[in-house]
């Protein structure tokens, strides 16, 4: 066992006898060692069997898998999105609020981070090094549609493949959602059929190295469906990429005006981390007063500049 071995799995011994009020006199005593010999596992400085972490384990009241579990649990804060950066007034779909809406992406983000303790002990990597990008944001879409379910009133569809999320009363189905994740900030919707009703596109930054995500830009919008009149979807068929020979599947990508839509209805925009002062939104969609993007002031030509 080496020494960076003994110091951790020391010190959660530590922390865990503290916590439980224990003295190393009374805790030595309790697992047949000595109050010195203790002192020293606990510093780090004194190799240890299996068979004494065991008594030491079991008068914590722990199992020895516990144990070590808790001396190499990861300590840093779970990421967790600023309340300070919801949009006030952006509309959400029926029955959604924004207490749900941080509920569900702190519950992704935790869920995210339980797997990566995982893998990254069991071998070094986080789930993000295991998939393609492309992919990676598919499980994020399925987790943050889970914790929909879990924690808001939109459930899991179980009665067709659209939408992923349908919220319902006693009368029957009030509103669907269909969920969407991506790395890049801003993207528009992508769609196997271009269905209508609400969609969120979720944007989310990566940590390469803890596998952490955090979502930085939510939006939100009631979109038109390909095939009606002013559809906010357009075909764009299946791309074969030319480097790798992967070939996509969505087959429709939102309009302008439909990609504007989104971006209006903003919900939740990390400005720390995103500018959107160079973003542009198709001119024909009215800008809402909710809507983080503002219209720009035109340039005056030289005659009224100089009062001409």
């Amino acid at each position: 066992m080496s020494a960076t071995a003994n110091a951790i799995i020391g010190q959660a011994i530590r922390r865990l006898r503290e916590a439980s009020g224990l003295s190393q006199n009374r805790l030595a005593e309790q697992a047949g060692i000595t109050y010195q010999y203790l002192s020293a596992v606990e510093n780090g400085k004194e190799n240890f069997t299996i068979g004494i972490l065991e008594s030491i384990a079991r008068s914590l009241g722990l199992q020895v898998d516990t144990l070590i579990d808790h001396a190499y649990a990861d300590s840093r804060p779970i990421p967790t999105v600023n309340p300070q950066f919801f949009i006030p007034g952006a509309p959400l779909p029926p029955g959604l609020s924004q207490a749900h809406l941080q509920t569900a992406i702190n519950e992704t983000h935790k869920v995210v981070r339980l797997i990566n303790t995982t893998l990254i002990k069991a071998s070094g990597r986080p789930l993000s090094a295991y998939i393609q990008g492309n992919n990676f944001s598919g499980i994020v879409s399925n987790i943050l549609t889970d914790s929909f379910s879990r924690l808001t009133p939109y459930k899991h569809n179980h009665d067709q493949r659209y939408p992923d999320l349908v919220c319902k009363n006693t009368s029957g189905t009030i509103a669907g959602l269909e969920v969407k994740s991506t790395i890049r900030p801003g993207k528009g919707g992508e769609s196997h059929n271009g269905h209508p009703g609400w969609h969120l596109i979720a944007c989310f930054s990566l940590d390469n190295t803890s596998g952490d995500i955090l979502f930085i830009h939510m939006m939100f919008a009631k979109l038109i469906g390909q095939g009606k009149p002013n559809a906010d979807w357009k075909y764009v068929g299946s791309a074969v990429n030319k480097d790798t020979g992967s070939q996509r599947t969505e087959t429709y990508n939102t309009t302008p005006a439909g990609t504007a839509k989104l971006r209006h209805g903003t919900a939740y925009l990390d400005t720390s981390v995103i500018d959107i002062s160079r973003w542009r939104t198709d001119t024909s969609i009215p800008i809402p007063r909710h809507s983080p993007f503002k219209s720009k002031p035109q340039k005056q030509s030289k005659k009224t500049k100089h009062g001409a």
